[in-house]
């Protein structure tokens, strides 16, 4: 199986590049490597060792090959020479220039989270929410909160897949007052769609953070942001109960592939046409941090 998208900027579906797709592969679709995951790799020590290995200094070594073979371009980050980062996480979890990811400047506009592959689904059925073609979740499931879940039936889900090459700092999608992040133990499955077309609901056994985004366009947004198989950590560094601005940082990942998911409810944003047309095909939309994905819905 091949994973395909579309680049949004040019229209064309590109075949993705997918970090340790072999490996992935055999973990999924094997009996020897299902047993693996199940014993170990899904869980959390396996994923902190893992992600204490990145932080140290040996880890470095690593940098080259991966910006290499995925065709990073380093010339967005902050720090443009390998040499400046201290480990793997440093460089994983890098800074972009501000001018790298302009942010839409429209008020009435929804920004994209993040970097990453993006699914939207409008008129949800809460108890059964796509997580891909063929599988689903539950909202109740997923956030822990059945009255909070009831507030966004028939809403919407954006879906923004993170994979290993993308820049790994989530930001808010609006102008807003966020609340404290509520934390959900978990697993680490993988987010990649070879995990994804396997298993059910891996966004409700994964480890996950819920943040209630309070904003006067878009009612109450829910942010959520999923871990999965060596994701060390989802690190917070917005300040709970203070005003942000779209585009600000809300945090960032360390390694692995991860996940932003938002909630919307009803009759409030129009899902930008590309990216609902390309989901009803099945196919992802690739997105940039800051880019429109959506805009405030006028009612009569």
């Amino acid at each position: 199986m091949t994973i395909k998208y579309i680049e949004r900027k040019t229209g064309e579906e590109v075949t993705e590049i997918v970090a340790g797709g072999k490996v992935l592969r055999w973990t999924y679709e094997t009996k020897p490597g299902r047993f693996l995951l199940e014993t170990i790799m899904k869980r959390k020590l396996f994923t902190k060792i893992f992600g204490i290995v990145m932080d140290t200094t040996f880890s470095k070594k690593r940098i080259q090959p991966f910006v290499r073979d995925l065709a990073i371009d380093l010339s967005e980050a902050q720090k443009e020479k390998i040499e400046d980062y201290q480990n793997f996480n440093d460089f994983f979890a890098r800074h972009l220039k501000q001018e790298a990811r302009p942010v839409c400047s429209k008020v009435d506009t929804l920004a994209s989270p993040a970097d990453g592959r993006i699914f939207a689904y409008e008129n949800i059925d809460i108890n059964k929410i796509v997580q891909v073609k063929g599988s689903h979740f539950s909202l109740m499931e997923l956030i822990g909160d059945q009255q909070l879940a009831l507030e966004y039936e028939g809403g919407i889900c954006i879906i923004v897949r993170l994979a290993p090459v993308d820049y790994h700092r989530f930001h808010f999608p609006a102008k807003g007052i966020p609340k404290v992040a509520k934390r959900i133990e978990g697993h680490y499955y993988s987010v990649s769609p070879y995990a994804l077309r396997r298993m059910t609901e891996i966004y409700c056994r994964n480890k996950r953070e819920i943040t209630e985004l309070e904003t006067d366009l878009f009612d109450r947004l829910l942010l959520v942001e999923v871990g999965a198989t060596c994701v060390g950590s989802i690190v917070q560094t917005y300040e709970a109960d203070k005003p942000v601005i779209k585009g600000q940082e809300k945090g960032y990942f360390k390694f692995g592939g991860s996940t932003t998911i938002i909630f919307i409810k009803k009759n409030i944003v129009k899902i930008d046409e590309d990216i609902i047309n390309n989901t009803a095909k099945g196919i992802e939309t690739k997105v940039n941090m800051g880019e429109s994905i959506g805009k405030k819905l006028i009612n009569d």
